[in-house]
């Protein structure tokens, strides 16, 4: 690993590696509140000559599984394939500016080429994919949810007419992290703040008798610590790299690997971006892209689990797997989440009850293929 350059800018540092034929950007931050408005690209030059360089912004910290084991490989994987017509420049932790809701804007008006974010970040503008979402409609498996995502992408086309859609994903889903007090049953919930991951978790939440506060992840750990809220809706996989380990006591799971619904990602192209590469670049993404690369990434969601909960086992947090009966109430719960939804989006002239059919049909068929 070379430095390539180190450019100030402000308070801010960053600082460009060649690492493995692909640039990243580490950024110090000697102000919390400072935003970069700068990019990393052309600030650094390689042997390779890059007909096309694309940069790419996303949430998350570098540390984060997202960024090492997923995002960071699938840029290379593209430079390589492409013998290096492709370079993507990775911009991690919001260093392009705005907060994480703003992503989708970004990719769609081409302030970024790529961009990897949660749909649920704005709420309502993609009302088809929420469908993979909902409890009782993801059944706990990362990889059956994002194969299905994939294979449906007909289905949800509408969703996504201003984006080039290069990858959706779930991740394993939301278990119920508590900072305060153990949730070992459903009277347990009611009266909480917890953190929501958009806004069928909201429903989720409302269900169950608490309230829910809506935020980006990143900002979990200091509302958690604050008091701000009293846990949240997230998975196992986030907690190392936001350490949640430090701020839970305890987590609550429903039995046989079920989960309160999930959270939609997507990983999507400016449109122009794509549309300017030519044939054999196009031909590149794409075998990297959608069914091409779902199992792929589900089976990568469902493994990131492990560190998360060997975390909080080394730090001592209960884990709490709630039995078949004190489940019912939460799955009685969820249903009436389920029909608010199919309800909401069919007002909105929405094939509600047939997108449900239809999830629950491309998961159980992706499940049965795995």
């Amino acid at each position: 690993m070379a430095v390539c350059s180190v450019v100030p800018y402000g308070q801010l540092t960053i600082e460009l590696l060649f690492n493995n034929g692909f640039l990243e950007a580490q950024m110090t931050y000697l102000s919390r509140f400072l935003r970069a408005t700068v990019l990393a690209s052309s600030l650094c030059t390689t042997a390779i000559a890059q007909d096309f360089t694309l940069v790419m912004h996303h949430f998350l910290p570098p540390v984060a599984n997202a960024h090492k084991v997923m995002l960071a490989p699938w840029a290379q994987r593209i430079q390589d394939q492409s013998d290096g017509r492709i370079a993507i420049e990775i911009a991690p932790a919001m260093a392009m500016g705005g907060k994480p809701p703003e992503l989708y804007g970004q990719v769609r008006d081409g302030t970024a080429d790529i961009v990897w974010t949660v749909l649920g970040y704005t709420p309502g503008v993609f009302p088809r994919s929420e469908v993979f979402e909902l409890p009782l409609v993801h059944a706990g498996s990362a990889t059956a949810t994002t194969i299905a995502l994939n294979n449906s992408l007909d289905l949800l086309a509408e969703d996504f007419n201003d984006v080039h859609v290069v990858f959706l994903h779930a991740h394993d889903g939301n278990l119920i992290h508590s900072a305060r007090h153990p949730v070992r049953g459903f009277d347990d919930v009611a009266g909480t703040k917890l953190r929501t991951p958009g806004r069928t978790g909201a429903w989720v939440i409302e269900a169950m008798g608490a309230e829910p506060v809506a935020m980006p992840v990143p900002a979990l750990p200091e509302a958690m610590s604050k008091g701000v809220v009293d846990g949240a809706l997230t998975t196992f996989e986030i907690v190392p790299a936001l350490r949640l380990q430090d701020l839970n006591k305890a987590t609550t799971e429903l039995p046989n690997g079920d989960r309160f619904g999930t959270a939609t990602f997507m990983l999507a192209m400016n449109k122009d971006a794509y549309a300017a590469l030519p044939d054999d670049l196009k031909a590149v993404i794409d075998a990297n892209s959608r069914a091409n690369i779902a199992a792929e990434i589900g089976a990568m969601w469902e493994g990131f689990e492990a560190s998360g909960i060997a975390a909080l086992e080394a730090a001592g947090v209960e884990s709490i797997v709630l039995s078949e009966e004190e489940a019912a109430q939460f799955n009685a719960a969820n249903e009436t989440v389920v029909q608010r939804w199919v309800d909401e989006v069919t007002a909105n002239g929405i094939d509600g009850a047939g997108l449900l059919d239809a999830a629950r049909a491309a998961i159980a068929a992706a499940s049965d293929s795995n």
